[in-house]
């Protein structure tokens, strides 16, 4: 039987509770290596805080290898729900009066409960059926500490040095702490729950519990309660007049919207945050949210075009500007890696395609090359697979990948069908202009992150004898090479014209940028005659 969190390491003190931690690294003999069992293992003995931290790394497939994650989705949460008189207290030093006098009625027993808080059915004094989500008291303090301490273990321990090859704990424990700060102050999940609502307010057969934000505090969550029928009982929704192929399909095409149109999508849409009601798909439990910025939303869509139109090149230059890597990557590698992986797939119809297959692929590259990708990415493969599995368990006829392909082709070319435009001049002529008109934008870009940092070149010199200044050398060939062929062809368009003053009947600007070229080209050829003959 599970402790109460507060007895767990609440009520113990700093020193207690570090050798308390130090305690239960030695008994799993942490210090000899790590193995995905003994992970799961360490974590679960360590206590709710650590609990979470392991359900994070789960979803973190591009920092840890396909075993840890697999081993890591089985960590639950194990904790004792609170008492009714905890949660009175809660409530009304929240409130600042008596918990009768916000609510008609209560549910002792509640809904749910985890680590952070737990759910409780209600009904306010106006008769409003809801749901109350209460935190538990001083876990914010609890995990600010068990973080604090669990640093020094590591330092302690130095644990760094021997489990470097899988994992650096003070990375993880940094994006646990920043998630978890923001998932404790339910202020941001009401918020969240706005603006879900507000960006779907149009679909008609989308919807999402009303917060009650008079009731809200950073500490109480007070939201409409939803009945209906649960997403994955399609007996019952069979039953009652529901086709399981059309919630499916509109499941699947909102999930996709809220991904490349919006940037703003559930992260965790497992079959019990999903009811249906009165016609319409809600969404339940706005907690755990990914935010993809502007340009990252843009390369998704480049990322699910890429895999529909088989382009490596795309693909692999997609997870390099999305991704950070510290560690210098062998390019050649890499490249072959993402070609393997489209091999694998090209021979595939789009709906043939198992999403969760493809992301683990493309995330066990990353991993391979030390490539990590940012928060709302990494949230984004998970919810994906998630998404995928609470789909076919609808109709395991519908493929994600093909409406994602389909639904970003919309936005691009009304229509579109990918499979059959891939062969087409049609589309070939459509990708050559895409590319052309992208050319300012890529640029720009590139300079823009260029000046943030988020792009080293590396050079590899394949023969180390070969002088830095012959290398110069070449690149200043190239350089007037490039100037001088440029040259030619502006001039070529300016004599298209009937600019004056002229030379000869030309322009005289095309003329001197003949002259420019041919004078150019003249030292071009020299030069490398002397360098053969030098050779020689």
């Amino acid at each position: 039987m599970p402790k109460e969190i507060q007895n767990n390491s609440g009520s113990l003190s700093s020193k207690r509770r570090l050798a308390q931690i130090i305690a239960i690294l030695k008994k799993h003999h942490l210090t000899k290596g790590i193995d995905p069992v003994k992970l799961r293992m360490i974590l679960e003995d360590l206590g709710p805080t650590f609990v979470k931290i392991g359900q994070i790394m789960s979803s973190r497939q591009d920092m840890f290898s396909e075993r840890y994650c697999q081993e890591l989705t089985q960590l639950r949460d194990n904790v004792a729900p609170m008492n009714m008189a905890t949660i009175r207290t809660v409530i009304e030093d929240e409130y600042g009066t008596d918990l009768e006098d916000i609510f008609m009625t209560f549910d002792q027993v509640p809904l749910g409960s985890a680590s952070i808080a737990q759910v409780h059915k209600a009904t306010l004094r106006n008769g409003k059926q809801i749901v109350v989500k209460v935190q538990r008291p001083s876990i914010y303090n609890m995990m600010e500490r068990d973080i604090s301490l669990v640093r020094r273990a590591i330092q302690l321990l130095r644990l760094n040095e021997v489990l470097g090859s899988v994992v650096d704990l003070n990375i993880v424990l940094d994006e646990f702490w920043q998630t978890a700060k923001e998932e404790m102050d339910f202020l941001n999940e009401a918020q969240y729950a706005e603006r879900f609502i507000k960006l779907n307010e149009d679909l008609l057969y989308i919807g999402a519990p009303h917060i009650e934000t008079e009731y809200t505090t950073s500490k109480v969550l007070v939201m409409e309660y939803v009945d209906g029928f649960e997403i994955d009982n399609r007996d019952l929704l069979l039953k009652n007049g529901y086709d399981n192929h059309e919630i499916a399909v509109k499941i699947s095409e909102n999930y996709i919207k809220q991904i490349v149109d919006d940037g703003f999508f559930h992260a965790d849409p497992h079959p019990g945050n999903l009811r249906i009601r009165d016609g319409k798909i809600v969404w339940i439990d706005f907690g755990m949210m990914g935010i993809l910025k502007r340009e990252d939303k843009d390369l998704m869509k480049q990322a699910v075009l890429a895999i529909g139109n088989n382009d490596t090149q795309q693909l692999a230059d997609v997870i390099l500007v999305l991704g950070v890597h510290e560690d210098r990557i062998d390019y050649t590698l890499f490249y072959d890696d993402i070609e393997n992986f489209m091999q694998h797939y090209v021979s595939m119809d789009l709906k043939d395609m198992n999403l969760g297959d493809a992301v683990q692929e493309i995330f066990t590259i990353a991993h391979k090359h030390h490539i990590s990708m940012p928060k709302g990415v990494s949230m984004l493969a998970r919810g994906l697979v998630t998404m995928e599995s609470t789909v076919m368990h609808l109709d395991p006829h519908i493929s994600i990948i093909e409406v994602a392909a389909n639904h970003v082709a919309g936005h691009i070319l009304k229509d579109l069908d990918i499979k059959k435009e891939l062969s087409t001049t049609g589309k070939k002529v459509y990708d050559a202009t895409q590319y052309g008109l992208n050319i300012p934008i890529q640029l720009s870009e590139l300079i823009r992150m260029i000046m943030k940092g988020r792009i080293k070149i590396n050079l590899d010199i394949m023969d180390s004898s070969v002088p830095l200044n012959s290398v110069n050398h070449m690149v200043n060939k190239l350089t007037v090479g490039i100037v001088s062929a440029g040259l030619l062809m502006a001039s070529s368009l300016l004599c298209t014209t009937q600019m004056s003053p002229q030379v000869f009947g030309i322009p005289a600007i095309g003329f001197i940028g003949y002259m420019t070229a041919i004078g150019l080209g003249i030292w071009l050829l020299i030069t490398v005659l002397k360098e053969r003959k030098y050779r020689k």
